[in-house]
Formats: structure tokens, sequence, C-alpha cells
């Protein structure tokens, strides 16, 4: 099996050590063997993205929009190849591994067109004879740390607009899932970028990460991952003056009224809470649900849930994929555990199942006769685990869905104009679904939260602008 290496000033290098991948679907199943880099190899990384850093902020709009729309083009024209390793190293079905590779691209065509469109501004002086310019310019040397759930859509909305605005780039991809990052560098190397420009630095976070972190000439850093980490990373860049953007996590509330389409409220949560085998930080796992709906709600989720389909993501017809390794399903577990603990009743799911193959099979969990104090309704668990809080009216359930600590995503289903207007005004949260699943946005607008979910700009749209450049303002005596 060939070495998969870390690429670092335009050229493929060896690392300290090497990275099995393994399906979660099939442990027994090897997807490829990656080279983990040393703290030296990442700093020599971003020497060479600081070198490289004058020439690409000089370069013309066109040649980024050239090289970005060639990565994008590849993409969307391998979406079936690329989704298959998505699938196949992270878990999600088929279908969704697809559907994450062509975002990816989609991403990449996106910022092609961004970056001949650069905004600018030309205003009056309050001084006569004097013009003002506005503009933006690149940071400089961006670090990019991305998580696993997402393992070729989060590294392209990073990596498109960082380029786009004539940033350099040391990405870092979490040590779980290298297979989509290095497909994804492989495109990128033939892009025409110069040397240095992008650079993969594959590893452990107390290794690669800390180097980027750390670093002097890394100018910003955009984080995707767990609260705990995010805050570290936050500390990190603040206190040498770096630009940082932080995506954490979610306890997503879903709402149902009692006016609510029960066929509409029952795929909206199953897709949200589910879909993805619940590991999206925009996963709905709180249904708060008033008493008037409430039974016919769980049953029909019982029964759906019930009849999921689990197994290999690459099988046809599978809806519900792997857990994505053995720490996770422990996790989901222990969870579990704790539900039962605390007094939840699990109406169904919460078990490790056996498929043809070994691999980290879970049944979607969904407890009923929670309230929201308790754990499982506070704490992120990230995987096929949902629970419903049973609530009197509209006005607790927005109370309960706004109580949190997280304010990435909310949702509500109501066939009322007057509450969804309301809840769309008055939910705490960075993005908010009426009748429609909380996970799954557009990849054209930003995305982001509110409190414990997001910290400094927008990530995706035009707003990606706001992290990956600084304002310039110069005068001029006419």
């Amino acid at each position: 099996m060939a070495l998969n290496r870390n690429y670092i000033a335009g050229d493929w290098v060896d690392g300290v050590d090497v990275n099995r991948n393994l399906n979660p679907s099939n442990t027994n199943d090897v997807v490829g063997e990656y080279a983990r880099a040393s703290r030296a190899q990442a700093e020599t990384a971003i020497e060479a993205a600081s070198a490289a850093a004058p020439g690409w902020a000089a370069a013309t709009p066109q040649q980024r929009a050239d090289a970005l729309d060639m990565i994008g083009s590849e993409i969307l024209a391998r979406k079936d190849e690329l989704g298959k390793l998505l699938s196949r190293e992270e878990g999600k079905t088929l279908p969704e591994g697809v559907g994450e590779a062509m975002r990816a691209g989609q991403i990449f065509r996106f910022f092609a067109a961004e970056a001949v469109r650069v905004p600018g501004e030309k205003l009056a002086s309050t001084r006569p004879g004097v013009d003002v310019e506005i503009t933006r310019e690149p940071v400089g040397v961006v670090g990019l740390i991305t998580p696993w759930n997402f393992p070729i859509a989060i590294p392209a909305w990073k990596i498109a607009p960082a380029l786009a605005y004539g940033n350099c780039i040391v990405f870092k991809p979490a040590d779980l899932v290298p297979g989509c990052a290095w497909a994804l560098t492989e495109i990128i190397a033939r892009s025409g970028l110069p040397k240095g420009v992008f650079n993969l630095v594959m590893g452990r976070g107390a290794e690669v990460g800390e180097a980027i972190l750390n670093s002097p000439k890394v100018a910003a850093v955009s984080f995707t991952g767990s609260v705990e980490t995010g805050r570290k990373v936050a500390l990190a860049a603040v206190s040498r003056g770096a630009k940082v953007q932080l995506e954490m996590g979610g306890k997503n509330p879903m709402v149902v009224l009692d006016d609510a389409d029960l066929g509409t409220a029952v795929g909206a949560a199953v897709n949200g809470a589910f879909f993805s085998t619940g590991q999206r930080c925009t996963a709905s796992s709180r249904l708060i649900v008033t008493a008037g709906i409430h039974d016919r709600f769980v049953g029909a989720m019982v029964e759906k849930l019930k009849a999921l389909k689990v197994d290999d993501a690459l099988k046809a017809g599978t809806e519900i994929g792997p857990v994505v390794d053995q720490s996770q399903l422990d996790q989901d577990m222990r969870y579990i555990e704790i539900g039962r603990r605390e007094g939840a009743t699990l109406a169904v799911g919460g078990e490790r199942l056996n498929r043809d193959t070994p691999g980290f099979y879970l049944s979607p969990a969904l407890f009923t006769g929670t309230t929201n104090q308790m754990r499982i309704n506070r704490e992120e668990i990230f995987g096929p685990v949902a629970s419903v809080v049973r609530v009197k009216d509209y006005d607790e359930a927005l109370a309960v869905a706004n109580d949190t600590d997280f304010g990435l995503s909310s949702g509500i289903c109501t066939t009322s104009l007057k509450y969804a207007s309301h809840f769309k005004r008055n939910s705490q949260a960075g993005m908010v679904m009426v009748n429609l699943p909380t996970a799954g946005v557009d990849y054209h607008v930003p995305f982001g939260g509110r409190k414990g979910s997001s910290y400094g700009p927008r990530e995706q749209g035009r707003y990606a602008a706001e992290f990956y450049t600084t304002v310039k303002t110069a005068y001029t005596m006419a």
C-alpha cells in the first residue's frame, strides 16, 4: 500500500509516523496509510507559506479565480469517487458522501467568482481636496484546523475563501480522516498555485496543531471542533494577537407545535437528529414538543426510527451508517446510560448492532420523558441520540429552546405564520429553520452561531471576507 505523504512547499514529504485509516463500516478495511508530520515539518510549512505570501497577495484576481475554478471543476467531475472515499473513511451513507463532495466543488466554484469581485469603497473625505479609499487585503498566512465529521466540505469552505482573498495556507485535517484531505490536496497541487501557497500537514494536534497555534508567522487561525479545544485555540491565538475564528458545538432545538403537519415534523426531526449518524454540529438533538401533538409525534418517531436501515455506509439502501470510531461509540453509549440514570425513558434504539462486517453500528436512540436540565439535554453527544422534551405551549417551547449554552442552529415546525415569524426573531441561534431540518445549509450563505457555538466572523458566502481579509483605509490629497 502506497504511503500518502504531506505536501509542503510544493513537494510531497514523508512524515515521522504512519496513520492507518480504517473504514468504520468494516474495520478490516484499511482505507490508506498517511504520513503524520512532525512539529518541525509543520514549522517548515509555515515558513514556506510565509515566503510565498507576498507573491500570492500580489496575484491578479484572475489568477486566483482560475486556480479555484480548476479545483472546483475537478472535484465536481470526480464527485462519485470522492464521495465513496468519504463514506468509506467517515461512515456517512454513500448519497451523503457524494452530496458532500458536490458541495465542496460548489464552494470552490463560488469563491472562484468571488475572487474577481473583492469589494472596496471610494468615499469623499470631510476635508476638501482629499480622497478616501477603503480596500480589503489578505491577512497573510492562515492556519486551518478541521474536524472529522465533514472531511471535505469544511476544508473546502476554509481553503477556498483563504485562497480567493490572497492568503497562504497551512492545513491540518483531523487525524481520524486524512483521506479526503489528501485527495483534495492532490487536486489543489495540480491547480497552478505557486509553491508554498498551500501546504498540507497531517498529524496530531499536540504536534502539528500546536505549531500552527503558536507560530508568530500565522496571522489567523480558523478552527472547527470541540468547545474544549476551541477555547485553547482562542487563548493561544489571542495571546499573540492573531485573528481567530471558531466553530464548535451545538445542542440544537427543534420545536414542534400542536398545529404542525405531523409528517413534516417527523421528517425534519429524523433527518436533523439522525442522518449523518447524528454526527453534525447542527443536529437537532433536543426535540421540544407541545402537549397536544406530543404523543402522536413520539409514536410516529418510534415507528420511523425502527424502520431505518442501519448498515455499511456503501451499501445501497443504507439510511444510517456507523459511528465514526470506537471512541465516539463509547461516548454515545455512556450518554445513553447517563440518560437512563437520569430517569429518561429510552423509547427506541440505543443498542449495539452486528452487521456482515465488523463496524461501529448503533441503532438510533430516542429518549422521552426528559427535562431540559438533564445532562443529555445540556451536553453535546455527537451521535444518533436525541431527546424529547414535553412543554405546554409555544412560550415554554421558546424558553426551553433558548435555555442552552449553545446557539448554532434551531428549528420550528408549525403552520402558524405568527409563531414562525416570532421564532425567527427570538430564537437565540445563528441559523433558524422553519419546517426544515436544523442541519443542512446552502454553500453561498453565512454559517455560524452564537453563545458557545461560534466565535469570530462567520464562515461561507461573502461573509467569509470578514475573516480572510483586513481592511485598509488610504487617503490621497488631490
